[in-house]
């Protein structure tokens, strides 16, 4: 058996789900009660920022009021306790990794965070954003939700490409593969010779690039997983 010193860990909104924040491409989902293009993107934001911020403050006030499930607790434990060194990395921006204990790589942001559009400032959200809201730093009234949105850029991503050509284990759990740069970082490890193993409800559109495959809920599959890493 394999030696593992460093473990990359991708999670998408699936971990979260147990926890009662919606996923975004099941049947009701997010993107089932709105478009992309009205919510989460700068041209969205442009033409009505209103509508974004409702959308993102309701999304903030249901975030903080959501607590970490089983699944978040067992990587916080395995990042805890594994000999070796263990990169979070999730699409999420809800921050229930970080109420486990754990701590992760934001690559699309945190609803909890604010930023200036035009100073590119950071700052803690209050809990409801309204248009014209003024920068803490240049006082322009330019604040928008610190999240990466579709034709963004996402965050860290040197940190995180870094990290996947240089771990022994890759595993994605809960992630739908359809939104890149993430559902490539299984190629990107497997490339650096990492073994690879998925962790979700269901096969995802990535599910054929990994090595194995273990599939129910999150609650109960990834401490079962992180025991066996741990044992």
């Amino acid at each position: 058996m394999r030696r593992i010193d460093r473990i990359v860990i991708l999670t998408g909104a699936g971990i979260s789900a147990e926890s009662g924040l919606g996923t975004f491409r099941d049947e009701g989902g997010l993107w089932s009660q709105h478009r992309i293009e009205d919510v989460a993107t700068p041209e969205a934001f442009a033409r009505n920022p209103d509508l974004v911020h409702r959308f993102y403050n309701a999304r903030r006030i249901q975030a903080a009021s959501a607590k970490p499930n089983a699944a978040h607790d067992a990587l916080a434990r395995l990042q805890s306790d594994f000999p070796g060194e263990v990169v979070l990395v999730t699409q999420n921006v809800d921050g229930l990794h970080e109420k486990a204990g754990a701590q992760a790589i934001h690559m699309h942001g945190e609803l909890s965070r604010a930023l200036c559009a035009s100073c590119g400032h950071r700052w803690d959200a209050p809990p409801e954003m309204v248009v014209g809201e003024p920068c803490t730093a240049c006082r322009a009234p330019t604040a928008r939700p610190d999240i990466v949105w579709f034709g963004e850029m996402p965050y860290h991503m040197d940190d995180i490409f870094d990290a996947l050509q240089t771990c022994d284990l890759f595993a994605a759990i809960g992630t739908s593969g359809q939104v890149y740069p993430a559902a490539g970082f299984v190629q990107e490890a497997r490339m650096a010779g990492a073994a690879t193993v998925e962790l979700n409800l269901r096969d995802s559109d990535m599910s054929h690039a990994f090595d194995d495959h273990i599939t129910g809920l999150a609650s109960k599959t990834v401490p079962a997983w992180v025991d066996r890493l741990l044992a």
